[in-house]
């Protein structure tokens, strides 16, 4: 009724006050070009570059590295040319880590046919898997919104990413209603891409307008990279090769874990998590 309504409308004006504000926080950083935010460090590890055929040890070996979620990338041959495993394999895999948190980027032509098949793969708690999908997906369909209600109807984090070509001003029509915005720094599917350091601007302009959302990035990002995403302002650190084919991996977790804390949250030296190798 008109009650709701009006709380309703309550509701966003303290949203948008909150994010006023935070926007002024997140700008009166003390460095130059560096946007700083209270967003949790975590880095997710892309399960493209493991040994496939070993998926569940695999994950286990970067979970004991340090890694704080698991990068599932689901291509269906369709939006991306490879393929490379669907809803099933998730759920199998659930089963196998039941408390870690799965990102499952759907690289897929559409999205809404796979929301249920994830959901499946919840976890023990509502809020471990997060369904993130492309706009490029859903919008020329008009199926964004729908796709939305969807993970929400199915207790699924929303996630929203778009590709390199994608202008970051039709993602924030959405970034009221998303958990998570991912900015690709290579085009999605394509192997042997470099880090797109020109995406930046997408993830500083979103954390100017969301100094509360969690900002992935994914594509070429290593500890060789991770200084300009963390300076831009991204907290979810998404790295496939940069992890699994590391000399060191819980090395390699350190490192962008603590960019991300030194140049994204502003911590001093002292204050890092501290560094970890794989011999300890």
């Amino acid at each position: 009724g008109a009650s709701a309504q009006h709380s309703i409308a309550q509701k966003q004006q303290q949203q948008q006050q909150q994010r006023g504000e935070g926007a002024a926080a997140a700008r009166a950083s003390p460095e130059a070009g560096t946007m700083q935010h209270c967003c949790e460090a975590k880095i997710g590890p892309s399960v493209l570059d493991c040994d496939m055929a070993e998926l569940a040890k695999e994950v286990h070996r970067v979970l004991d590295a340090g890694a704080d979620y698991v990068h599932l990338d689901v291509m269906d041959g369709h939006f991306v040319p490879n393929i490379s495993f669907g809803p099933y394999v998730i759920q199998c895999l659930r089963k196998h880590v039941p408390d870690v948190p799965f990102d499952c980027h759907m690289m897929t032509s559409e999205p809404e046919k796979w929301v249920e098949g994830i959901a499946k793969a919840q976890g023990n708690e509502p809020g471990l898997t997060t369904y993130t999908f492309h706009l490029e997906a859903t919008e020329p369909r008009g199926k964004t919104q729908e796709v939305i209600d969807m993970c929400r109807k199915c207790d699924l984090r929303v996630g929203l990413t778009i590709s390199p070509d994608t202008p970051v001003e039709d993602l924030l029509k959405y970034a009221d209603q998303i958990d998570l915005a991912l900015i690709m720094t290579v085009y999605p599917g394509k192997g042997g891409q470099s880090f797109m350091d020109d995406m930046m601007s997408k993830v500083r302009t979103l954390r100017e307008q969301y100094p509360d959302l969690d900002i992935e990035v994914d594509g070429g990002v290593k500890p060789a990279t991770v200084d300009a995403a963390a300076e831009a302002g991204a907290n979810l650190i998404v790295s496939g090769s940069g992890v699994y084919k590391a000399k060191d991996m819980a090395e390699s977790i350190s490192v962008m874990r603590r960019s991300v804390e030194k140049l994204g949250q502003g911590k001093a030296d002292d204050e890092l998590s501290p560094m970890r190798s794989d011999a300890k």
